[in-house]
Order: structure tokens, then C-alpha cells, then sequence
């Protein structure tokens, strides 16, 4: 039973990560319309501090036996506590390889940390939801920072384009959950994860309708097929160190949040959603791998990536129970270093001046820049699964869930389309190394390439060999809150 008369210091105990978001994100405002714009520096990094001490904090805190606050709407446990620690540090590496980009391109502003400091918020309340009202609260409020976010360049088109259509779609996807979560109240008669477990089983097909809204929103929200179609355009147009956001942390929490909605709540009824989840992670890895295919835009053939993926975390959490929750938060892991270092290099190459954006754009750094070529190497073979590196592992690990879960139909599309990624990740790889430059590319040092530097070492070797304890941590975790 959940203890619902703990006392209020009791709660703030266990929610000390979200209090320190808090904290940052108030203070913050004070220091920003004090100092203005000159803070944009101080404050970006004292909020990469405040984020990464949030993470580790939630980590170490990890309690043995869930601990329900605020009246059970809120649950810390060994899942949330690693999937916080990932969010912190994403959070604060890609925050700082925005100050570092906004810096050199003379447009810092001190709400920049702000935004990104209450979209991390949002996610850390996401990822320990434990009622239809704190999972909506902490989705929105993330997803309002991640709005102003794409939008960031007024000054730009396709950067108010992105934020419009970002908030647009983000909308209807919000309408979406809100229904959903309404027919899964109408059918329980409660919005608490605990009550609705204990109605499921007996409940009629009405609650199956609202099941499939809420995992509709939420397949919006990590850009999963066949809900994507805003994810190009929103990558493609804002700043990079925000699309290095979107692409890493939102989809984690995201993965998170889904596997706590359909773990908890709705456990009794797995073999239904399963077949909606095999739908979504079929497509995704399809539709990402073929379209990447024709992107010349490296932030377009990202986007599509970052699709593709979804599909295999996806993958993961078909399996259901334990091993999906730990097989899924242990590929998310793999990913987002992978993703956040490809972002930074990408923004630590310039040619003519000005950043790179397409794939002939990166042709001759290896004549030139052998290091960052190197770097540009090691993550994509990652991400493309090529082994011995940590992405191979991750996607083997996925393939084994799904067959353990007997979609052994699903292992086959999923190796189809990772041979089919390969291709376009090649092709990268192809112009980098063997292209001739029609102008030389310059190479910039600070955050972004040791950023880069710190997630290729992450691959290949700490992940590597660390892959045992990462999944006895996710395993352990999951045990012991689903």
C-alpha cells in the first residue's frame, strides 16, 4: 500500500533533485534580470552543476523500496533514480555546448539556461509520475520549455517555423493524452497508477481505447512513427545545441515515462499493448532508416535517426516486465552519449565561417583534422551498431529482449533496418574521409570537441566494459520498482 501521511519534510527529502532544479530555474531569473545577458555565461554553468548534482544525487539516493511523495503522486525509486542521473548529465552537457555555440555566435542570452533548466524539470517529475495528473503536469512542462527552445532565433525562419510547428503538433498530442487520460478515468474511476492496476484487468474495451490515445501522445513526444512527422523540420531549425537537446534527453524521459505508464498501471493487459507497441517500434525503425537515406542536411539525417532509434528502444520495451524496462534504459544509455558527442562535433566544425549543416560540408576533415575525424568514427560506427563498440552491444542486447518476448519478426526488421542505417551513416563517413574539399573546414576547440572527445571514450572503452555493471544497475532497478 502506498503511505500517503509521511510528513512534508519526509517528502522534500526524496525530492531534493527536483528542488534543485527548482531552485536553479527561480534563482536564475533573479540573476538573469539582474545581470542580463552578461549572466548567460555564469549561469550556464552553474546550471550544468546544479543538473549534473540533480542526476548523480537521484542515483546515489536510489531507495531499495519505492517511496511514494506527496500523496503518492510522485514515485522515486531504482528506475527513475538511473534514468534522472542520465537526464542530469545529458541536460548539462548539452547546456554547456550551448553557451559554448551561443557565446561564439554573439546571441548568449540568459533565458537559455532557464529553458533548459525547467524542461529538465519536467522530465525528472515525468520519469517518477505516478498518477494521470503529475504524468500531464511534468509533460507539459517540459514540452513548453522545448517550445520556446525551437523557437530561439526570432530572427530566424526556420527557426520560428520550427518552434510554431513544434508547438502546433505539440498540442494536438497534448489533446491526445488529456483524452486518452479521461477515458482511463471514466473506465477506473481514478487517475492514481495503483487504483487503475487493480481496475485493468476487469475493465471494459474503453480503457484499451484510452490506452492507445495516451501511447499515441506519448509516441509524439519521442518522435516515434508514425507521429514523427514534425521531427525533421523542428531539428533541421533550431540551434544546434537545441536540437542536441531534443535529440537526447526528451526521448529518454519519454521511454521512461512509457514504460512506467505501461509497466505499472497496466500490466494486466500487456498482450494488448504490446501489439500497438510492436506497430510503433516496426515503423519507426522503417520509416527512419529509409528516410535518412535521402538527407544531405546532417540535422535532417539525424532527426530520422533519432526515429529509427526510438523504434529499438521501442523494441525493448515490448518485452515487458523487468527485462524490457532494463533492456530499453541500458540502450538509452548507449544512445544518448553517442548522440550528444555527433551534435557537438557538428558544432565545433565551421567552413567559411559558418557551421556545418550538410554532409559534403564535413568533406576533407580527415585530410585536415584527423582528431575530430577520428571522433566523427567512433560515434557513428556506434550508432550503426558496428562492433566491438558500445552500439553494437546495445542493439544486441534489444534483438535478444524481442525474441525473448517471441517477436522474432520484429529482431529480423530491426536487422534489416540497422543493415539500411549503415548505409547513410557510410556515406558520412565517405565524404569525411575520402571527398575532396571544395573549401577547407576550420576546426573550433572548447566544450563542443572535449564534449565530443569525453562521449567517444563513453563508447569505446568505458562502455564497453562496463556494459556488465550498466545492465546490473538497470536490471537491479527494474526489480525493484516494476
Amino acid at each position: 500500500m502506498i503511505a500517503l501521511d509521511q510528513p512534508f519534510l519526509w517528502n522534500v527529502h526524496w525530492a531534493a533533485p527536483e528542488l534543485i532544479l527548482a531552485g536553479f530555474a527561480l534563482g536564475a531569473v533573479v540573476i538573469g534580470a539582474w545581470g542580463k545577458d552578461k549572466a548567460a555565461g555564469f549561469l550556464s554553468g552553474l546550471g550544468a552543476i546544479a543538473f549534473a548534482t540533480a542526476g548523480v544525487l537521484a542515483f546515489l539516493w536510489s531507495p531499495e523500496l519505492p517511496q511514494y511523495l506527496f500523496n503518492g503522486a510522485l514515485v522515486v525509486d531504482g528506475f527513475s533514480g538511473l534514468a534522472k542521473a542520465m537526464l542530469g548529465l545529458s541536460a548539462a552537457a548539452t547546456l554547456l555546448i550551448g553557451a559554448d555555440y551561443f557565446a561564439a555566435t554573439r546571441q548568449a542570452r540568459f533565458e537559455f539556461p532557464i529553458m533548459t533548466g525547467l524542461a529538465a524539470l519536467g522530465m525528472f517529475v515525468m520519469v517518477s509520475a505516478n498518477d494521470l495528473i503529475t504524468l500531464y503536469v511534468g509533460l507539459e512542462l517540459q514540452s513548453l520549455a522545448a517550445y520556446v527552445m525551437a523557437a530561439w532565433r526570432r530572427d530566424d525562419v526556420r527557426s520560428s517555423e520550427a518552434g510554431i510547428k513544434y508547438f502546433v503538433l505539440g498540442a494536438i498530442a497534448s489533446g491526445l493524452l488529456l483524452f486518452g487520460a479521461s477515458y482511463i478515468y471514466g473506465f477506473t474511476g481514478s487517475v492514481r497508477f495503483d487504483a487503475i492496476a487493480a481496475a485493468a484487468p476487469t475493465s471494459e474495451v474503453g480503457l484499451l481505447f484510452g490506452l492507445v490515445l495516451v501511447i499515441c501522445a506519448l509516441a509524439f513526444k519521442m518522435s516515434a512513427a508514425p507521429f514523427h512527422m514534425w521531427t525533421p523540420d523542428v531539428y533541421e531549425g533550431a540551434p544546434t545545441p537545441v536540437t542536441a537537446f531534443f535529440a537526447a534527453a526528451p526521448k529518454l524521459a519519454a521511454i521512461a515515462l512509457l514504460a512506467r505508464v505501461l509497466y505499472a498501471p497496466f500490466d494486466g493487459l500487456t498482450e494488448q499493448w504490446r501489439q500497438v507497441i510492436f506497430a510503433l517500434s516496426a515503423l519507426s525503425m522503417t520509416i527512419g532508416s529509409i528516410a535518412a537515406l535521402m538527407q544531405t542536411n546532417l540535422k535532417r539525417l539525424m532527426a530520422y535517426s533519432s526515429v529509427a532509434n526510438v523504434g529499438f528502444a521501442l523494441m525493448a520495451l515490448a518485452a515487458g516486465g523487468q527485462q524490457g524496462a532494463a533492456t530499453a534504459i541500458v540502450y538509452m544509455a548507449i544512445y544518448l552519449p553517442t548522440t550528444i558527442g555527433i551534435f557537438a562535433l557538428v558544432l565545433a566544425l565551421r567552413r567559411g565561417g559558418l557551421h556545418v549543416e550538410t554532409i559534403d560540408d564535413l568533406a576533407g576533415l580527415g585530410a585536415r583534422h584527423p582528431f575530430a575525424a577520428a571522433l566523427f568514427t567512433i560515434l557513428l560506427f556506434s550508432i550503426a551498431g558496428i562492433p566491438p563498440l558500445a552500439g553494437f552491444f546495445g542493439k544486441l542486447i534489444v534483438f535478444r529482449a524481442a525474441v525473448d518476448a517471441g517477436a522474432v519478426w520484429l529482431a529480423v526488421v530491426g536487422a534489416i533496418c540497422a543493415v539500411i542505417a549503415a548505409a547513410y551513416y557510410l556515406r558520412v563517413l565517405s565524404a569525411i574521409w575520402f571527398k575532396p574539399p571544395a573549401e577547407p573546414v576550420q576546426q573550433a576547440g572548447g566544450a563542443a570537441l572535449a564534449t565530443a572527445a569525453v562521449a567517444s571514450a563513453l563508447i569505446f572503452p568505458i562502455l564497453v566494459i562496463g556494459l556488465g555493471t550498466l545492465e546490473r544497475w538497470a536490471t537491479l532497478a527494474a526489480s525493484t520498482s516494476f
